[in-house]
């Protein structure tokens, strides 16, 4: 990775609840001027917000997420990116397919954690679920977090430990 620089995107489906969510806690976690986070989503509404649980949860560990603003994945966002995680292995397959040359830095979120006694785990949607649903995606987020950025380190990037 040159200059020891990392530009992680996250992916989810509407850009509004689990992305923006590992976003959040990606860039408290691992603060530095050599790590570049943001997020987006494959059906994503241009313009609207993060959910308003997902704002509750990230203020909950002192996260603000003020002027977030939901986009579509394009081709300029995934070139930008030097490592891209997914949701889910829909959102991953879709990417791959969509986006064939850029595949190689495509990951699960949870493919650097073991979660339920299983590496490379789905990250729940919470939609409709309540509160406890997004506490859950978030439980889910603080353990993939630590996996992706010890994978990060691994890679070269400088990020706090």
């Amino acid at each position: 990775m040159p200059d020891a620089f990392a530009h992680v995107l996250f992916v989810c489906t509407g850009n509004t609840c689990r992305s923006p969510m590992a976003e959040g806690l990606l860039r408290a976690k691992g603060q530095s001027d050599s790590l570049r986070v943001s997020s987006a989503g494959i059906a994503a509404y241009e313009g609207g917000g993060a959910s308003a649980e997902t704002l509750e949860i990230l203020e909950e560990r002192g996260i603000g997420m003020e002027g977030f603003v939901s986009r579509m994945v394009d081709e300029q966002i995934l070139a930008e990116s030097s490592h891209i995680f997914c949701m889910t292995k829909y959102h991953l397959a879709s990417l791959e397919e969509r986006y064939p040359g850029e595949k190689g830095k495509f990951h699960l979120v949870c493919d650097f954690v073991e979660i339920d006694g299983v590496v490379g785990k789905d990250v729940p949607d919470p939609i409709g679920g309540g509160f406890p649903a997004y506490e859950e995606v978030a439980s889910f987020l603080d353990r993939a977090v630590e996996g992706i950025l010890g994978f990060l380190r691994s890679e070269g990037a400088r990020v706090e430990e």
